[in-house]
């Protein structure tokens, strides 16, 4: 596993004959790993020659302040944790990846301001942008995202094929804990009531015979609710307990 850290350093590796010929997996993160990524870094080890990873914080995807001020920064656990799976990691800093000071950005007119869209002004604009910036760096044959995020995988996808990105967009299903929570960096910020609490999420969203039913049980049960909503099948929502933001999706 090769360390680039730099946007600099990046470039002339990625431009070494080691590269040629070679088809490159992507998995893009924010760190604080966890099993769920590391399911992503697996089944692009099984399908591509080199594994490239990055870990960055990207501060324009949040817009509360102190959330981005909270989330965890445990770079060293990482890298150890994808040691197995991973060619290449990538950590660039803030600076050099918005030179610009970020005066371009990506912009979806429509479901980026629906569900979590509605909530968190300006939020996918920041993550659209850094991942076009993070694919064009990369220059990958295949990027895997996880299927939790399910809005943000559709718009990925949507910008990807609408910029005829050179790059497949792949869809991991979700990896979820025993009990059934999904599996999420922001979970070790609940207390341990909180954490057992919060299975109550998922199960919900499974059992309810329709959105309002869930969004009423779940704040019976004691959650912030944002929204509980169904789409293309799929039933999504966002909760809030302890503090502590969770979203979740499940097939209908």
């Amino acid at each position: 596993m090769i360390h680039h850290p730099s946007i600099s350093a990046w470039r002339t590796a990625r431009a070494t004959p080691g590269f040629s010929g070679q088809r490159i997996g992507f998995v893009p993160t924010m760190g604080a790993l966890h099993a769920g990524h590391r399911a992503l870094l697996e089944r692009a080890r099984a399908e591509n020659d080199r594994v490239v990873l990055s870990i960055f914080v990207n501060p324009t995807q949040f817009n509360d302040p102190a959330d981005l001020a909270k989330y965890p920064r445990t770079l060293e656990a990482d890298l150890a944790l994808v040691g197995p799976f991973v060619t290449d990691v990538i950590t660039p800093a803030a600076e050099s990846l918005y030179a610009d000071g970020y005066r371009y950005r990506v912009t979806e007119a429509t479901l980026s301001r629906e569900l979590e869209g509605a909530h968190r002004s300006g939020h996918f604009d920041g993550v659209l942008t850094v991942v076009l910036k993070l694919l064009n760096l990369v220059q990958a044959d295949r990027a895997y995202f996880g299927e939790k995020d399910w809005q943000q995988l559709e718009l990925i996808r949507g910008m990807a094929h609408a910029l005829f990105l050179p790059c497949e967009i792949v869809p991991c299903a979700t990896v979820r804990a025993d009990d059934g929570l999904a599996l999420s960096s922001r979970n070790a910020r609940l207390s341990p009531t909180g954490r057992a609490r919060a299975a109550k999420f998922p199960e919900t969203l499974r059992s309810a015979p329709d959105a309002a039913r869930a969004a009423a049980e779940l704040a019976a049960a004691g959650f912030g609710v944002d929204y509980v909503e169904d789409r293309e099948g799929v039933r999504l929502g966002a909760v809030r307990i302890e503090g502590v933001r969770l979203i979740d999706n499940v097939r209908l």
